[in-house]
């Protein structure tokens, strides 16, 4: 076993990780990387296709990212934000109000011909709080929903509405708003009270009267947006306790840790607007849907919530801000939120929140340069060609037995694995079906995790159209050999 294996055995705790299963093997120990390719010290080489946990979007070391951060250590790596004001934040502010508000017309959506074409006009998103990462980013809005709702005296004691299966992060606030037990269960008498309302799961939804097909979900669903009006049924029984909710939380387009769940065209939109008809705020959840993960790179937007022409009032990013080289976050918000925590110091209206590294100059230096690629033609060029060959690969697997569910949005694809396709009926996670085919891909040279019995497919935007028909065919081969089928 490698000494650096050995190390991470006895000192490392790894997240979301079973160590007394992680203990009885050697880890794969990476030391470098270029473009979507990663190497361990055995000198064997990965294909990257989970892009680092959803972080990396340009592949690893970029050279113009790698130059904006030599760059800044030429001057400064960090000072505080308490007090004192940077360039590269400053800056780094400005871009992302630019990309936060855009102009530019949503594409139309011919599975939903009565979503607006246009970004919503207000509000606008015109001031950026920086932290550290995606819980933080949305700790940031829950507390400022949360007393911009009790300062304007929409709601006495706030509280906030969820999808089912949502995960917004690991701070205390941010899992009192998610809704997954596994993960959350344990620490309920840490948490303040939340609600949760159904998610838009085709594929599992009990109003979707269609039998299975070999097809995305979404695409032969029959419905009458039931899950809509579980939504509306919500607020309006909120509403009825003379408490209404402050703010409703909100992955855009797809869920991410509940599943890689996407949401059909046109859902987003009509819950924006029953959000906003009860005088609610919407917070947008784009820590992993966000820079362009989920949108056409064609349409020059680069936030999901855009893609329906919805604006929402807290605009919450982080993992892929700097290219996945760097933790930093920023919660996008408006002018009113922003004028509710103005007044002289001896009232102390202060946003009492914050962090050591808040605005650090290395990550500003690095999402400076990731913004900057992410609007040129050649990342454009490259993020459609990569849509379209995953969606070509894809197709291959249909004929496996054990695949229920293709879901694709963007760059984003969750690959859900059952006991049989006709019926959909789950693995129980204790078989552990989604981990032991990642294993078999890993053995094959491609990294990637599961989520339970859905494997991710994410890979960076460089990843060549050969490289994305490398790792669906790497996956082909891992779901065979661990659940047979089709070879």
């Amino acid at each position: 076993m490698h000494r650096l294996a050995k190390l991470d055995l006895a000192y490392v705790w790894h997240p979301f990780t079973q160590m007394r299963d992680w203990l009885q093997r050697e880890p794969i120990v990476i030391t470098s990387g270029r473009g979507a390719r990663l190497r361990d010290v055995h000198g064997r080489e990965y294909l990257d296709a989970n892009a680092s946990i959803w972080t990396n979007l340009h592949g690893h070391r970029h050279p113009n990212i790698n130059a904006a951060i030599r760059r800044q250590l030429g001057s400064l790596a960090h000072s505080s934000a308490l007090g004192f004001a940077n360039e590269p934040a400053s800056l780094l502010a400005e871009q992302l109000v630019r990309v936060a508000n855009p102009r530019r017309a949503a594409p139309r959506s011919a599975a939903a011909p009565a979503v607006a074409q246009t970004v919503l006009r207000n509000p606008r998103l015109p001031k950026v709080f920086f932290s550290d990462d995606g819980s933080t980013a949305l700790e940031v809005a829950i507390k400022q929903a949360y007393e911009f709702a009790r300062r304007t005296g929409h709601s006495r004691r706030p509280r906030f509405l969820s999808l089912a299966g949502a995960y917004h992060g690991d701070t205390v606030g941010a899992v009192s708003v998610g809704h997954i037990d596994l993960f959350h269960k344990t620490y309920g008498s840490l948490l303040f009270k939340s609600d949760a309302v159904m998610a838009p799961f085709c594929y599992r939804c009990p109003f979707n009267r269609a039998r299975p097909e070999r097809a995305d979900a979404r695409e032969y669903r029959r419905c009458h947006w039931e899950c809509v009006a579980k939504v509306e049924q919500r607020f309006d029984a909120q509403r009825r306790r003379d408490n209404p909710y402050a703010a409703m939380i909100v992955e855009p387009r797809m869920q991410g840790s509940a599943g890689m769940v996407p949401q059909p065209d046109g859902w987003l939109r009509q819950v924006a607007a029953i959000v906003r008809g009860h005088g609610a705020q919407l917070i947008a959840d784009e820590v992993m849907t966000g820079l362009g993960r989920t949108n056409d790179p064609a349409s020059g937007l680069l936030f999901a919530c855009h893609h329906e022409g919805v604006q929402p009032d807290f605009l919450a990013l982080a993992k892929g801000l700097t290219g996945g080289y760097l933790p930093m976050a920023a919660t996008l918000t408006t002018q009113a939120v922003f004028d509710a925590f103005l007044g002289d110091y001896a009232e102390f209206k202060t946003f009492f929140h914050g962090h050591s590294f808040t605005g650090n100059q290395l990550g500003a230096a690095a999402a400076l340069a990731n913004l900057e690629l992410l609007r040129g033609a050649t990342s454009v060029k490259t993020r459609r060609r990569l849509a379209a060959a995953l969606r070509a690969s894809l197709a291959s697997l249909w004929d496996l037995p054990n695949v229920g569910d293709i879901r694709q949005v963007g760059l984003v694809v969750g690959v859900e694995l059952v006991r049989d396709w006709r019926t959909r009926a789950p693995f129980d996670l204790r078989d552990r079906v989604g981990i032991r085919v990642c294993e078999a891909m890993a053995r094959r040279g491609v990294l990637t995790r599961p989520i339970g019995n859905v494997i991710v497919l994410m890979p960076p935007y460089c990843t060549t159209p050969a490289q994305a028909e490398q790792i669906v065919a790497v996956l082909r081969a891992g779901i065979v050999e661990t659940l047979g089928g089709a070879g």
